[in-house]
């Protein structure tokens, strides 16, 4: 059994005892605390807020009690039923709310569950306000209301539409050179809200012929729902049967994005925002943002277009802070998330799917041929575990010092960018271990680099 509290929400295993996994008294408890937060934060006796999600099995049962805790703290809900990330992100906005609540694990197994929190504007909380929420929770620092003062609930059954509606009313969205392309597309949704969210997008879009697998949003994942290469053999051979042009892969609350080639060849989850940002770049001329750990070529290609490329910490929190900060025209994460400001700041595969399928058409070329067009790494992900008696800080400080004469940044862990590759560590935050992010222009190179450094942590730990 598993629970972690952190800053951006409270994430466990279903069943067990309360504190140490997901548990109904946890929920109830974080529910609550983020319910007295938000009534400090916006001043208001009360405050709305939205909450939508994903297609887990235990979904309901936590939306229950979601609810229940909200509207016991005197909160009106808008409850939006089985709904993405996104269109809940979007929905806090058109709703005018104080707040929203996602309730979903992401990329984890059918039996973790979790809650997003989220601000006024729709998106994830600061450092700051989630610090305080976990506060409140450990001290059980929140009173409900009385009996005349417990908050409504209204249901919305519009929102997926309305997030539809606002991804075909970008700029550079053509739905008509989409229609125009007469593409097939298949959608691996991992029967959760992708597969009510991405067909629907798909027909708006005038996409000639969809090919659905996995699109019945019942919570059971027919294979790990993190949209790594290892996990999508079924899409695959689909791809090459069906001869479409394209698949979508997504996470089950649909803020990742994975491409597939024609050839059942994968376009690479890095290479989503590559290809995404070219685009946009292309018609709209400005800087973008990643975090430290996504692929080189986002610099390459933001250079191309004559903008400028920043890295933030690892985090879509991090992200959305750099961009507005330096003004970024698209930016998100080399984990398949797409954030597009003209639409709104948060990673949206709907939004992803609709300016590469725009990009596509108008490239007239296969899909497997545009990503030959991209500067190609290799990226290798390892980690080093340690006793818990070794001090990590002091271990990545000896490897910036060892490192002083490259270039070192220790905003995240300690990221060093060689000539032509990089290298990035970062600790974990709940075990001894040190996670090794690194690049290169051939796998053999990445491999070898992330190896050198993890024989040097290793020496050191001795």
């Amino acid at each position: 059994m598993t629970l972690i509290k952190s800053i951006s929400g409270i994430r466990g295993t279903i069943g067990g005892a309360p504190g140490e996994a997901l548990t109904p008294v946890d929920v109830v408890k974080f529910s609550s605390a983020y319910g007295e937060w938000l009534k400090e934060a916006s001043g208001l006796a009360r405050p709305k807020v939205v909450v939508g999600r994903d297609a887990r099995v235990s979904g309901e049962m936590v939306k229950n009690l979601v609810v229940g805790s909200l509207m016991g703290m005197g909160i009106d809900v808008v409850h939006l039923g089985l709904a993405t990330t996104p269109t809940t992100e979007l929905a806090v906005s058109y709703h005018k709310a104080d707040g929203g609540i996602i309730l979903t694990a992401s990329h984890n197994p059918k039996h973790w569950n979790a809650l997003k929190l989220l601000d006024g504007k729709g998106e994830f909380l600061s450092a700051a306000d989630g610090a305080k929420i976990l506060e409140l929770a450990a001290n059980d620092a929140f009173d409900y209301a009385e009996v005349d003062d417990l908050g409504s609930i209204k249901e919305d059954n519009t929102a997926l539409q309305k997030h539809i509606d606002d991804v075909l009313a970008l700029e550079l969205v053509d739905v008509e050179a989409i229609k125009n392309a007469g593409f097939k597309v298949a959608v691996d949704a991992v029967n959760s809200v992708g597969g009510i969210a991405i067909p629907a997008l798909l027909k708006a879009l005038g996409v000639k012929e969809v090919c659905e697998l996995y699109c019945e949003p019942n919570g059971i994942f027919p294979h790990n729902p993190e949209p790594l290469p290892e996990h999508l053999t079924d899409i695959s051979n689909l791809m090459v049967k069906e001869k479409a042009d394209v698949g979508f892969v997504v996470d089950p609350d649909v803020d990742r994005l994975a491409i597939i080639n024609e050839d059942g060849s994968m376009f690479g989850e890095e290479y989503t925002l590559v290809a995404v940002a070219d685009y946009v770049l292309s018609h709209t001329p400005g800087n973008t943002v990643s975090n430290l750990s996504s692929t080189r070529a986002l610099r390459d290609i933001t250079a191309k277009h004559g903008g400028k490329y920043e890295a933030a910490a690892v985090g879509e929190v991090n992200v959305v802070a750099k961009m507005r900060e330096t003004g970024a025209v698209i930016g998100g994460e080399g984990n398949g998330g797409v954030i597009y400001p003209a639409s709104h700041n948060g990673r949206d595969a709907l939004v992803g799917i609709a300016l590469f399928l725009s990009h596509l058409a108008k490239k007239a070329v296969k899909c497997s041929e545009l990503r030959k067009q991209y500067p190609s790494y290799f990226m290798s992900k390892n980690k080093v575990e340690l006793t818990p008696d070794i001090d990590v800080d002091a271990i990545l400080m000896k490897i910036k010092e060892r490192y002083s004469s490259e270039k070192v940044t220790d905003i995240d862990g300690v990221k060093i960018d060689f000539a032509d590759s990089w290298v990035h560590l970062r600790k974990s935050n709940t075990e001894p271990i040190i996670r090794i992010y690194s690049e290169a222009p051939s796998e053999t190179e990445a491999s070898k680099l992330a190896k050198s450094i993890m024989d040097e942590i290793t020496r050191m730990a001795k």
